[in-house]
């Protein structure tokens, strides 16, 4: 029998998303909660395992300590901003289990893995990037030292074994729904812009896409791009209809969903008999025929990356797309009936106060269902973390989330200050929703649904909440601003 092992999505900030399924780790302005991905797959390779995902089932700390006796090996999945409450969290079982054997995985081990060990006693050692064999082998009684892609101390000294080959063979890998069944309540997990319930998988892993900001393809799943193949997709799909009747809307949540058009349109031919409602992220650069069969095929809703309406931007971050392409793009999909949600960032390099009003005025102009507006953060081990402290962007005794685990900005430029980067944040999203246009869809909506009336109700009050939270840093930000030095240019 292998190692009992418990997989752990760990009690954090109040309604914090930050663990084995979210790319941007933060307490976001209204309730939101992805799977736990990137645990499902080896929870179901390890009998006697459970997938504990604490904060959407709300599992206090306290909780998770008392269920983790029952273990002998624990699996924690952490992130930047909650590192230091996971640190504290493992200290806590091991005081109390000494016995337990403690392994950390995630982005922000993968990048500082020596940092992490000796700040952290209480982990036995770290598994890099993708980490799937990599636990299930130690599970399975594997010395650490035969182990590819973990890496730990030993006699002081730190051991970096050689990182693991990219998992090739997706087919391999067991079907997360069938963990999701058995170990989580599907009703506890909310997108805002999502229909409720939902239920999230990958049929990918790695986007060849380059931009500096985003956080996985750098640091977990890597750049090259692989596939499950489609039937066993749509055997998953099939299953997933039956386990759950209820469940509204399934969500493919792969880095980039429809990157290869031959794949996306095979891969709807077989959804398509199925009668599915699902939804995808997706890149500008999809053409209209790929779109159409999306439609086709069930598809309601995709997550699109514009993150800027500045050509310079776009290319600084190698977003490989340009803002005229991502305007045909917004055409095509309100001619199809397809519902965007539009996700935007405001402090990337080379932003002003002008490239804001620029941006601002885009997602005005494209006229998408919802956005998000995130702060730009440079995580370890990206492009841009690099770019920000190279050159003397980042600002100094600022920590990437408040005490509430929502996001702050930590990067500023020459004559664009932090506060005016986060305060511009609600000024994009005032101009955008309180437009006649985006007023009259709210309230249509909330009219011929008292479900949705209630959610919308929930969630403008917690995003009011956060925004006056946001208020209040960006004062005492400014305060401090006036009383510092100005931001100087990085010297050559």
């Amino acid at each position: 029998m292998p190692l009992k092992t418990l997989f752990l999505n760990p009690p954090s900030f109040e309604n914090f998303d930050g663990g084995a399924g979210s790319r941007w780790p933060a307490t976001r302005e209204i309730e939101s909660y992805w799977y736990p991905v990137w645990l499902a797959y080896p929870t179901g390779m390890l009998e006697g395992a459970r997938l504990l995902d604490a904060p959407p089932h709300h599992v206090s700390g306290e909780a998770t300590i008392e269920i983790a006796k029952d273990y002998e090996f624990l699996v924690l999945f952490t992130s930047t901003p909650g590192f230091p409450g996971d640190m504290r969290l493992a200290r806590a079982i091991k005081d109390v289990h000494p016995n337990i054997k403690i392994c950390f995985v995630g982005p922000h081990v993968t990048v500082l893995p020596e940092k992490s060990l000796r700040e952290c006693s209480a982990i036995d050692f770290v598994g890099r990037k993708e980490f799937d064999y990599t636990v299930v082998e130690y599970a399975q009684g594997k010395p650490l030292e035969e182990i590819p892609g973990i890496s730990f101390l030993k006699n002081g000294q730190i051991v970096h074994n050689p990182d693991r080959p990219q998992l090739q063979d997706l087919d391999a890998l067991p079907h997360v729904t069938d963990i999701y069944k058995r170990d989580l309540d599907v009703t506890r997990y909310n997108v805002p812009f999502l229909l409720h319930p939902y239920v999230s998988l990958y049929t990918t892993r790695g986007c060849p896409a380059q931009c500096t900001f985003c956080l996985w393809p750098q640091t977990l799943s890597g750049h090259p791009w692989r596939k499950r193949s489609t039937d066993d997709v749509a055997a998953e799909m099939a299953r997933a209809k039956a386990y759950w009747p209820a469940v509204k809307e399934f969500f493919f949540d792969d880095d980039t969903f429809n990157i290869q058009k031959a794949r996306t349109i095979e891969l709807c031919a077989k959804l398509k008999p199925l009668g599915l409602t699902w939804s995808c992220t997706s890149r500008v650069t999809t053409d209209y025929e790929t779109l159409k069969a999306m439609k086709e095929a069930g598809c309601r809703l995709l997550i699109v990356g514009y993150e800027s309406g500045d050509q310079q931007i776009l290319k600084n971050i190698k977003k490989g797309a340009t803002v005229e392409r991502a305007r045909q793009f917004t055409k095509d999909c309100h001619k199809l009936g397809l519902v965007i949600h539009g996700d935007f960032i405001l402090g990337l390099p080379g932003e002003t106060h002008e490239t804001i009003r620029n941006t601002i005025n885009f997602a005005k102009e494209l006229d998408v269902e919802t956005i998000q507006v995130s702060v730009a953060h440079a995580y370890p081990g990206t492009e841009l973390y690099d770019y920000a402290v190279k050159n003397g962007f980042m600002v100094a005794d600022t920590k990437m989330v408040d005490e509430g685990g929502h996001q702050l900005a930590h990067i500023q430029y020459p004559g664009l200050p932090a506060a005016e980067i986060l305060e511009s944040v609600h000024r994009f999203y005032d101009e955008y929703y309180f437009r006649p246009k985006a007023v009259f869809r709210i309230l249509k909506k909330a009219a011929f649904d008292s479900g949705d009336r209630k959610r919308l109700y929930k969630e403008a009050k917690a995003f009011l909440k956060t925004r006056a939270m946001r208020h209040k840093w960006v004062r005492e930000k400014q305060s401090q601003d006036e009383s510092s030095p100005a931001v100087e240019p990085a010297k050559a």
